[in-house]
Order: C-alpha cells, then sequence, then structure tokens
C-alpha cells in the first residue's frame, strides 16, 4: 500500500495543538497522515526524516507565534526541504500584518485567525482546497505516458503542448540522450526518431499521432452527447469557461467547444498575480483547471480538442460545424475564441517554429532551457511572466521590448520582479532582425531602433508574445467584424441611429451581441474588448444574461 502524504501541524500551546490535530485527523484521516509538534525545531526533524523516508508532505499548518521559532521562521526552513507542500500560519489578530508580508516573503498560501470554529466553515474550505491544488501538482512514481520524441521535433512540441496543457501527465524521453527512449523506439518499431511516439500504461502506443487521437485514446470527449443545447460556446478561455459555469449553472443545456485546451491562452501562463481574491497568485493550468471541475460538476458539456469550422443560421437556430463534419444545432451561441500570437515575419521563423520558435508555451519548454541563453519578446503581462518562469530554468533571459519602457504595457508588480532578477536583462526600443539556423535555432540579430545598431545573440530558444489577432475567418460573412478580424456587438453594430444590414428585430443588439441575433461575443475576440482574464471572466458570465433575454424573445 501507498504511503499516505503527511499533513503537519504545529503549535506550542498543547490545548490548540491537540484541537487542531483532532479536527485535521477527523476531516482527513482517511487520506492523509497527521503529524504534531509543539515546535518548530521537533516539526524541522519530523520534516528531515520524511524527506529521508520519501514520505510528501502535503501541508504545513502552524502557529506563528512560538518560542524560539516563529512560525515564519519554520516555514521558511521546511520550504527548502518541502517546497512542494502548502503553507498556512495559524495566527491571532495583532498578527495580520506580519502573514501579509509572509505571502511574498516565503509564499505562505493562506492564514487562518484563531480561534477557526467551526471548523466546517473556517478550517475545511480552506484546506480542501489547498489540498486538491497539491494533489493537481503532486508527481508520484511515474507510471503514466511516456513520449518518445526529438528535441528539435515540431510536432514533439506540439504533442508536449498539448499534455501540458491538458494536465495529462507525462515522461519526456529524448530519442538523442535517452538509452531507454531509444530501447523503446526499436520495440515499436519507430523508423524515423523525428516522429514522435506516445507509449501509454496500457502498452498501447501512438506514433505521431494527432491531438483528436491523443484525446480518443485517454477517453476524452470528442463528440457532442445531445443533438440540439440551448448554448453552445466556441472557445474555451476563460470567458467561454465562465460562461459554461454560468450557463449550466442557470439551467441552459449548455455544450462548450475548444480546439485545444481548456483555459486558453490564459491557460499558458505561468503564473498569474493580480488576479481577484487569489493573493499568492495561481498558474493558468490551476485557473483552467478549477473552472473546468466547476463547469462540469454543474451540467455543462465540454469537447477537446474539437475544432468549429462553420456557423450558418436557420431562425430561430444556429448551426455549428464541427471539423469532422459533425452539427450542433441551438438556440444560442457565444463566441469566445480569443485571439493567436502573431508570427515572426522572418526568413526562416516558419521552418523553425516548435524547434527554436514559439509562440507562448514557456511552461512546456521551460526544462528544455536549463544552462540556456533564452529570448522572449514582447511587452505585455504574457511576456512578463513568461520572462519570470523561464528565469528559474535558463543561464540567462534577454527580453526585447519594442517600446521604451515596460511600465508602457505591463502590470508594475512585473516591471519590479523583472527588475529584481539578476539573469534577465531588458533591451527598450529593440526588435528580432534575423533568425539564425536550420533544423534548430542558433543565434539571433537584435537591433536597437535608436542606435540603429544590431547585436548577434546566441539565443537558442526564442519565446514570442508580439500583438494578438482573431481567428474568426472561419465565420466568413456571417457576422460583422473590424478590419482587423475583432467582432463587432452592441452599441459599435448601431451607426447614426441605425441598425446592422439586415437585423431582423425592432430592437438593438443587446451588450454582447454581434449582428446575428442569438450569436454573442466575449473575450479578447470582441472589438475593443480589455485583454484581461478578469475582463474575460466577466464578459462570459455577463454574456448569460442575454442568452436568456433572446431566449425570451424566441
Amino acid at each position: 500500500m501507498a504511503t499516505k502524504p503527511v499533513i503537519i501541524a504545529v503549535d506550542d500551546d498543547p490545548p490548540v495543538l491537540r484541537a487542531v490535530e483532532r479536527d485535521l485527523r477527523r476531516k482527513y484521516g482517511k487520506d492523509y497522515q497527521v503529524v504534531a509538534a509543539d515546535s518548530g525545531a521537533g516539526a524541522l526533524d519530523a520534516v528531515n526524516q520524511l524527506k529521508l523516508r520519501g514520505t510528501p508532505v502535503a501541508l504545513f499548518l502552524v502557529d506563528q507565534r512560538m518560542p524560539g521559532m516563529s512560525g515564519v521562521e519554520f516555514l521558511s526552513q521546511a520550504a527548502v526541504i518541502t517546497p512542494e507542500a502548502k503553507r498556512v500560519l495559524l495566527t491571532a489578530y495583532a498578527d495580520t500584518e506580519v502573514a501579509i508580508r509572509a505571502i511574498n516573503e516565503i509564499r505562505l498560501d493562506h492564514y487562518l485567525l484563531k480561534p477557526w470554529d467551526p471548523p466546517e466553515d473556517k478550517l475545511y474550505p480552506i484546506i480542501d482546497e489547498l489540498l486538491d491544488d497539491w494533489v493537481a501538482a503532486y508527481q508520484p512514481p511515474f507510471e503514466g505516458i511516456s513520449l518518445v520524441g526529438h528535441r528539435w521535433s515540431a510536432r514533439a512540441h506540439e504533442i508536449k503542448d498539448y499534455l501540458t496543457r491538458n494536465q495529462v501527465p507525462y515522461r519526456w524521453l529524448d530519442i538523442e540522450t535517452s538509452t531507454e527512449a531509444k530501447r523503446l523506439a526499436e520495440v515499436a518499431g519507430l523508423d524515423d526518431p523525428r516522429r514522435p511516439l506516445l507509449i501509454f500504461p496500457d502498452g498501447g502506443t501512438l506514433i505521431e499521432p494527432t491531438n483528436l487521437e491523443i484525446a480518443a485514446k485517454l477517453g476524452r470527449r470528442t463528440e457532442a452527447g445531445l443533438p440540439f443545447y440551448d448554448l453552445v460556446i466556441v472557445g474555451g478561455g476563460p470567458a467561454g469557461l465562465a460562461a459554461a459555469v454560468y450557463g449550466a449553472s442557470e439551467g441552459l443545456k449548455t455544450l462548450m467547444i475548444e480546439r485545444e485546451a481548456p483555459g486558453g491562452q490564459a491557460g499558458t501562463t505561468s503564473r498569474i498575480e493580480n488576479y481577484l481574491g487569489f493573493p499568492s497568485g495561481l498558474s493558468g493550468a490551476d485557473l483552467a483547471r478549477r473552472a473546468v471541475a466547476q463547469a462540469t460538476r454543474l451540467g455543462a458539456e465540454i469537447l477537446s480538442p474539437q475544432d468549429v469550422v462553420g456557423l450558418r443560421r436557420e431562425d430561430p437556430y444556429r448551426f455549428v460545424t464541427l471539423a469532422d463534419g459533425a452539427e450542433v444545432s441551438c438556440h444560442a451561441v457565444l463566441l469566445a475564441t480569443g485571439v493567436q500570437y502573431r508570427k515572426l515575419q522572418l526568413p526562416g521563423a516558419e521552418e523553425l517554429a516548435g524547434i527554436g520558435i514559439f509562440y507562448g508555451a514557456a511552461i512546456t519548454e521551460a526544462l528544455a532551457c536549463r544552462g540556456q541563453d533564452v529570448g522572449v519578446v514582447g511587452g505585455g503581462n504574457s511576456a512578463g511572466q513568461a520572462a519570470i518562469y523561464l528565469a528559474g530554468f535558463a543561464r540567462h533571459i534577454t527580453l526585447v521590448v519594442r517600446g521604451s519602457s515596460l511600465e508602457a504595457g505591463m502590470s508594475q508588480y512585473l516591471v519590479d520582479r523583472i527588475g529584481d532578477t539578476p539573469n534577465i536583462s531588458v533591451r527598450l526600443n529593440a526588435n528580432i532582425v534575423e533568425v539564425e539556423g536550420e533544423h534548430e535555432l542558433k543565434s539571433v540579430v537584435v537591433e536597437d531602433s535608436e542606435a540603429g545598431t544590431r547585436e548577434r545573440l546566441p539565443i537558442v530558444s526564442l519565446f514570442l508574445f508580439i500583438g494578438a489577432a482573431p481567428r474568426t475567418e472561419w465565420l466568413g460573412d456571417l457576422v460583422a467584424r473590424d478590419k482587423a478580424g475583432f467582432i463587432l456587438s452592441g452599441p459599435a453594430l448601431v451607426e447614426g441611429g441605425k441598425r446592422p444590414e439586415g437585423w431582423p428585430l425592432a430592437r438593438d443588439p443587446y451588450l454582447l451581441e454581434t449582428s446575428v441575433p442569438g450569436v454573442l461575443v466575449a473575450g479578447d475576440v470582441r472589438a475593443s474588448s480589455v485583454k484581461r482574464i478578469a475582463s474575460a471572466v466577466g464578459e462570459g458570465s455577463m454574456a448569460i444574461m442575454f442568452v436568456h433575454q433572446h431566449l425570451a424573445g424566441l
């Protein structure tokens, strides 16, 4: 039987320690060992012994005011031994300021004011959420999927990205450096080492599979369960996920279709630190995981990976066409397809995509960047977050920014973090003007637009966040868009008091409604939207109100 992970409670007050130990064992004793210690020093001894035995520590619940070693001091030392464990501080009201400082100083996950009675309201919900997060990130002895591939294979990169964004654990084996990878490739009959090989726990294999084939093997839903829905959501980023949660919770038969992975671009973000309600921040993957679980629990149906290639109206119905030719009918559609990063328009850049040049995808390729010189291009929050994340792996990060300051396009907390990270250098008023390499990236040339000078840098991985473009060409002429392809909605469709051409109703389009009644838009793909995760979530949830109003008028 596998060893249970451990929850460690530390308090120098015996009655308080007994009480917290009792409450923890009553709720979590079935799945976790609960270890109690009456001092920081004693708890550190226990942590060291657990580390030697290979027993994982899931969570610390520690009193702040202890003689000899405070709670913050203990957690700071314990984090070096077991950095994955969640950290919770028990405080009195007078220690609140200390706890808030600890969020930044030691990455404290939460603090609780004493007393915590009743635990059902003040203790368990917080511990439940932290343990869920720990379980989601915890890597037990590997028994999952193995991916065998070439380091500089574009398709191998795409598969890694797909698995990572869908939070499917896998083991990467480089066929150039791993003896085991070569043996597995031979057994599977792999004739070309640049063709990625997936090996599943049941012994099944897929050679250079499509994402749809991987999803089918994993048992993911790729076909609609019903012929008709109240609402079909196209796109599974923050806007689409929010709409799925609110639509399903309000009784609408809701289907969300996502072409890659739930979370969209936000799902690839290494750290979101300005999202309301998460003072310690959270990753885009965590946000996506929580939202998918919430939407599914409330009854929304999610298809992924599945691509939407067409939309037509046949009043009062709307029909969504999928890439496999299937059609889904509904009363209302929400377009929440988000945007894609613009491609680098330089000779050789397209050929190097996925084998040295990456659009987003910092999380997927971070481990492969150990000891390398890496470039990040862009002046927005996504670029800043990627630079900080990659700095934990790469030897040096060059952040290339077209503008004259970071502050112009980046949140101040990211600007400050970049300034405090010694292996990040920032090049302002700069552009990438040349890339070199055939089967892998060898170097890039950076131009200083003010000085007119150029410099070749030995950058072997380049991550680009250079503006966004909507993927709306599949809509044809059905829905009005602006010159850049973003979808127009609400007041933007009414010019000089005139409603859009072909508008059949005696009312103006709703705020998030497109030029087709019952087809709404939310998030980054909407013209003039605020390109922030919280804004997308707000629009996605607000869109459900307009869906109800549309349904009431049918």
